[in-house]
């Protein structure tokens, strides 16, 4: 495996363009896969994950001088995971749909959206309870230090290192009293001593050793009590919330396996977790006066990725049976408006053929 990470990252821009040729030359498969969908299905899935895979494998590679952690070395990460699980989902719809008839295929898209639920969490929990960017097949490299306020360092304060006397002190600690001047006039007294004893080449070699390897830093992501702890009430909210984006998709498949894409139970049940989620996120980043309850500030792209969940709301309408009810009528009589317009009519008769038939499959309408 090493091996082929070395051949895709010195041809990089090679093993790229060979996976654009081979997505174009999906369109000109042989007559005889038109009647079944798994073929065309399963050679896109197939070159969708093998290339997730190789832009892995160029984007995690190590920098001279950068030590990468254990999440990047690994060859399958938990966010490389979900996306694959992305690209092989709608082959699994086909195929069971194909083996098990369009009831029993929700069996298989349930135990799809239950995998995807259980690495899902797992990847909440071990960045330390950010937010999931792209529902978490995006790494989150905001620091949790970045989203405490200033006042909630407590007994986590760090020390810090004065850079004349090279002593550490605690932060509030006066350096300036009689403790402070006995202590840093021990310290460059044994400092001076040390550089004395050691050789000039050890020194120099030490020196440019520090430079071009510096400490790795090391970042201990809380458990799931000290986080809750630490953000009080407005921390479980955020927990809660972005519980429930992960388990909305699942609920949803196990509603519709019960009571069928014409019933607007299924449908009501998981905009409302949406809402519902959505609106204990927007709470966590409300102002309030409480010194217990710490407010979050979210970075730019946590910001963005809570302005792409609102706007998957939209593929709302396109979900039965508001679809058929409603969507599908609209759409039909769009296309009978602009039909007597030569190049407009055509384009919109192929578009709305392509989000109907994109209707008829889970996979392109689940938002998940």
């Amino acid at each position: 495996m090493e091996a082929y990470k070395r051949w895709v990252r010195r041809n990089r821009d090679y093993v790229r363009q060979l996976s654009s040729l081979a997505s174009g030359m999906t369109w000109l498969l042989p007559e005889r896969f038109a009647t079944s969908e798994i073929g065309p299905e399963a050679v896109s899935s197939i070159l969708g994950m093998v290339t997730t895979v190789n832009e892995h494998i160029i984007e995690t590679t190590p920098t001279s001088g950068v030590h990468t952690s254990s999440a990047e070395t690994s060859f399958l990460p938990l966010s490389l995971c979900l996306t694959l699980l992305r690209d092989l989902e709608t082959l699994i719809e086909v195929v069971a749909e194909q083996l098990y008839g369009e009831d029993k295929k929700w069996n298989l898209i349930a135990l799809t959206e239950a995998a995807k639920v259980c690495v899902r969490l797992a990847v909440f929990r071990t960045t330390g309870y950010k937010l999931l960017l792209q529902g978490g097949e995006t790494e989150n490299l905001e620091h949790l230090d970045d989203l405490s306020p200033p006042g909630n360092m407590g007994h986590l304060r760090k020390p810090i290192q004065n850079q004349g006397l090279g002593v550490s002190h605690p932060q509030g600690l006066n350096s300036w009293n009689l403790e402070g001047r006995a202590m840093s006039a021990l310290s460059r007294f044994g400092q001076n001593a040390r550089m004395v004893s050691e050789p000039t080449w050890l020194r120099r070699v030490q020196q440019q050793q520090a430079i071009l390897e510096p400490p790795a830093k090391i970042i201990r992501n809380p458990s799931l009590s000290t986080f809750l702890s630490e953000k009080g009430i407005r921390g479980g909210l955020f927990v809660t919330g972005e519980t429930m984006f992960v388990l909305r998709p699942l609920i949803y498949v196990l509603l519709v396996r019960k009571y069928g894409t014409r019933s607007w139970f299924p449908w009501f049940i998981s905009l409302a977790v949406d809402l519902i989620g959505n609106s204990m996120l927007s709470a966590t980043t409300m102002s309030q006066d409480s010194r217990k309850d710490q407010h979050f500030q979210f970075s730019k792209s946590e910001k963005d990725e809570v302005k792409r969940r609102k706007l998957l709301w939209v593929l709302y309408l396109m979900r039965d049976p508001f679809f058929s009810k409603y969507t599908r009528r609209r759409l039909e009589s769009t296309q009978k408006t602009v039909e007597p317009v030569p190049v407009v009519g055509f384009f919109a008769e192929k578009l709305i053929e392509l989000l109907i038939g994109a209707q008829t499959r889970y996979t392109y309408m689940s938002g998940s």
